[in-house]
């Protein structure tokens, strides 16, 4: 299976009123947005790392700690920018055939904590069966219905609450990527994910010689901080954008690739920077729907295609935010996300 490639059932598409696409007509409507540019994405690749390069530097050798601060939380956003471009690579949306792609995302996966191989594996799966129930956390995090939760040991409890904390977002630099991309599936099988190895032995060389260089402080602006807060910020964009109030979840024999996408992903709705630094990846209803479509073309598909205009949204927002983490069961008699109070109610 190529990079990115994820398998799309040929099931038969549900009764729909007359001239609105739906399911694989509505993906073949987005396949003309697949064509992307070279050049284009270069621009958009080699700009966002330069300023990365920028930024990091600009935290290494500042001397006021406050000036230090802004520059490391400049390069997390950025940081999460440039994971995008990753994450667009390896699913074969941009730069698909060029070597020099090839050897700069996987050295930027390695630095990262995200070797290519873990990464693509779960992440293809996590495309394959998003908005479906699953106690298991493979590429995503667990989604389970109230009645399970009901029926769930006090131990089973504790462990689904505590892999949707909010601590494991906020922790997400060693707990997810440090252990559950790179540590874990190494450890189970050493060969397969030699590149993990490649991965922690990178990263920590890179803090060693850091160190070395200027000390712990120079360590904590230009890696530490900003590996935190990125880390932080991607992982709650990729948790929000399937656990929002506002979801919808198939049950298992009326689910399809194309409801998971349009049902059980977010549009999370953004001021322009902030979808300049998050790549796009707000449109993420698109993204599911058709993975080869370049991020900087998402915002063209929506604004093209009429079907995908009125998605399922969340924000940024507090309120948004908290109920992302408070609604976090999937209630088949109310046909809606509740909370642990109301499913034990």
């Amino acid at each position: 299976m190529d990079q990115g490639d994820v398998q799309i059932p040929d099931d038969n598409l549900p009764e729909h009123s007359e001239g609105i696409r739906v399911g694989r007509e509505l993906l073949e409507a987005t396949r003309p947005y697949v064509e992307q540019s070279s050049a284009t994405s270069w621009w958009h690749v080699g700009s966002t790392f330069v300023l990365v390069i920028a930024a990091l530097t600009a935290a290494g050798v500042m001397q006021w700690w406050p000036i230090r601060v802004v520059f490391s939380v400049l390069a997390a956003l950025l940081m999460v920018r440039a994971f995008i471009t990753f994450h667009d690579y390896l699913h074969g949306a941009i730069l698909k055939d060029s070597r020099v792609a090839y050897w700069l995302f996987h050295a930027f996966g390695a630095l990262m904590l995200t070797p290519t191989r873990s990464w693509s594996a779960s992440h293809n799966y996590h495309h394959g069966h998003v908005g479906q129930i699953s106690e298991a956390s493979v590429g995503a995090f667990p989604l389970i219905t109230a009645r399970m939760w009901r029926d769930s040991t006090r131990w089973q409890r504790f462990t689904y609450r505590a892999q949707r904390n909010p601590l494991v977002v906020l922790l997400s630099y060693p707990i997810v990527f440090g252990l559950n991309i790179t540590l874990i599936p190494l450890l189970k099988d050493p060969r397969k994910h030699l590149d993990s190895l490649t991965a922690l032995v990178s990263h920590f060389a890179l803090i060693a010689v850091v160190w070395v260089l200027g000390g712990f402080s120079l360590v904590f602006f230009v890696i530490l901080l900003p590996m935190t807060l990125a880390s932080a910020m991607g992982c709650y964009l990729f948790f929000a954008q399937h656990s929002f109030r506002r979801m919808l979840i198939a049950s298992p024999e009326a689910w399809t690739y194309y409801r998971g996408a349009m049902e059980s992903s977010s549009y999370m709705r953004m001021n322009r920077v902030m979808q300049w630094f998050t790549g796009n990846i707000g449109y993420h209803h698109i993204h599911h729907l058709n993975v080869r479509i370049p991020f900087y073309r998402l915002p063209e598909v929506m604004a093209a295609i009429p079907e995908l205009q009125s998605p399922l949204t969340t924000t940024l927002a507090p309120g948004d935010i908290a109920d992302c983490f408070r609604y976090a069961l999937w209630d088949e008699k109310k046909q809606r996300m509740v909370s642990y109070r109301e499913a034990s109610a």
